[in-house]
């Protein structure tokens, strides 16, 4: 009997469960202003894209403000630029990636594009009535995107 529950605790560490990988490091989630701390650290940075300057050969997204102001760039080259790309300005985005620096700036050089990921969803021009009250002034410059920051 003795045995028998030797060879099960045995059994419940050498057994590896699928998905249930420890090793397996979590990305830390952070904003476009604590990324200046993290350089050469694989990160999720979060913002949103502020401008979009395509050149000839690589494509700029600033986030959160436009440049020179802007806290962090994600960098593409030839290969991985996104179909179209000026539809993310504006839009809510997480970098996957090592942070490099940059001339003193934070940036993720995109080595695929599932290292972005974009945080808005499509908003409808047709929105229910019911989403505002009928007594709310008309919106001015509104994106109608949730504030995620």
């Amino acid at each position: 009997m003795r045995t028998f529950f030797s060879i099960l605790v045995v059994l419940t560490f050498a057994i590896k469960l699928p998905g249930a990988d420890t090793n397996v490091p979590t990305l830390l989630k952070i904003g476009t202003g604590e990324a200046d701390k993290h350089y050469g650290q694989e990160m999720i940075v979060t913002g949103r894209v502020a401008q979009v300057t395509i050149r000839p050969k690589v494509i700029f997204l600033n986030l959160d403000r436009p440049h020179p102001d802007s806290p962090f760039t994600v960098v593409m080259f030839p290969g991985t630029y996104l179909a179209d790309v000026k539809a993310l300005d504006g839009k809510a985005v997480e970098i996957k990636g090592k942070i490099k620096n940059y001339h003193d700036k934070p940036e993720i050089v995109l080595d695929s594009t599932n290292q972005l990921t974009v945080l808005d969803s499509t908003v409808s021009t047709n929105a229910p009535a019911a989403t505002q009250p009928t007594h709310a002034p008309p919106s001015t410059g509104s994106t109608n995107f949730p504030d995620i920051m």
